[in-house]
């Protein structure tokens, strides 16, 4: 008796030995993804954090614990420019950026072109449809990062301190903070205007003390940052419609399970799709924010519009052309003259 008690003893021993043991080889192959934006953490005004924590908290559910998906947002790993050279680097699994994807993959560039897309739902009909896949075909092989999905930066508009803008003639003369890239130079340089780049985070102070006369971003950025208070008109012609792009380390992705794969792939593109939803709720509720701020808000008639397209569109695909494959343009122009059919 004494010695089957011993065997059964020395057995229950073994099995939980295993089980710890396997517990801690589970525990220690756990895969993190270090998700990274520099957008602010209030999943409330934050498009980027809203797609970000609905990206993890579907990816941690769906993948029973195998994969954790770790926010950091606000800058937490460095400027857009530095966590995507991170995660091309592999260093940092994922991030979403926007503008300066231009300084690893240029093409992206033309989905800058002013005046390009109508309204927003053409615009997800181009990124999510043939012309978007190609894009992100070519920035895979460019890079070696893969595109998750498009989300949506939104429609940048004029805002400035000394007059309605009605028509390109009323850009002549002012002086128009811009980010620092050539699109936007010729942009403003192509109406008359005087385009001068400075840091976002002295756009405030510098519209406030008449450095600039204006500047041009979405209605949740100008809410967001206030500039409502340094700005009295607001024109609401949507020159350029911005675009996220949701990177992943393309070896990583590839180390994945297959099922891990396609639940990020499914997860990556719910997420873009409540990052839009948000910005397009934010613009909606910005707007009333500015006229109880006083902000005169003008809409251009569709042949002033029609007057913005022709004085800034041919300059800034001209100037593309020089750096991309005309080719390229020219799909763009045609996907967008399809679906808005």
């Amino acid at each position: 008796m004494k010695r089957n008690l011993m065997i059964k003893i020395l057995v229950v021993s073994m099995i939980l030995a295993i089980f710890a043991l396997s517990s801690t080889g589970m525990a220690a192959t756990k895969i993190v993804l270090k998700l990274a934006h520099a957008d602010a953490t209030d999943i409330t005004t934050s498009r980027k954090h809203a797609q970000c924590i609905t990206f993890a908290n579907l990816v941690n559910a769906q993948s029973g614990g195998r994969l954790e998906v770790q926010v950091f947002g606000a800058g937490q790993l460095g400027a857009e420019r530095e966590y995507v050279e991170a995660v091309m680097a592999g260093n940092v699994q994922a991030g979403i950026a926007s503008g300066v994807i231009g300084s690893f993959f240029k093409e992206s560039m033309i989905t800058d072109i002013p005046y390009l897309f109508p309204n927003a739902t053409v615009a997800w009909k181009v990124l999510d449809g043939p012309f978007g896949a190609k894009m992100s075909e070519m920035f895979l092989a460019k890079t070696g990062m893969r595109n998750l999905a498009f989300a949506e930066v939104g429609f940048r508009h004029f805002t400035n301190s000394k007059r309605p803008i009605k028509s390109p003639a009323d850009i002549a003369g002012l002086k128009i903070r811009v980010q620092e890239t050539p699109v936007y130079l010729t942009l403003i340089r192509s109406m008359g205007g005087s385009p001068t780049p400075i840091a976002w985070t002295e756009t405030y102070t510098a519209l406030q003390t008449k450095v600039v006369d204006g500047q041009e971003n979405p209605i949740s950025s100008i809410v967001f940052a206030k500039l409502y208070e340094v700005q009295k008109y607001l024109t609401l012609d949507g020159h350029v419609y911005g675009v996220d792009w949701f990177v992943i380390n393309e070896k990583f992705f590839k180390s994945l399970d297959k099922d891990l794969q396609d639940i990020i792939m499914e997860a990556a593109k719910i997420s873009a799709t409540v990052g839009r939803g948000l910005q397009q709720l934010l613009s909606s509720t910005g707007l009333e924010t500015c006229l109880k701020a006083g902000v005169e808000i003008y809409q251009p008639t569709a042949a002033e519009m029609a007057l913005f397209k022709k004085a800034t569109q041919q300059p800034v695909i001209d100037y593309l052309k020089t750096k991309v494959d005309p080719k390229l343009i020219d799909e763009l122009l045609k996907a967008v003259e399809d679906a808005s059919k």
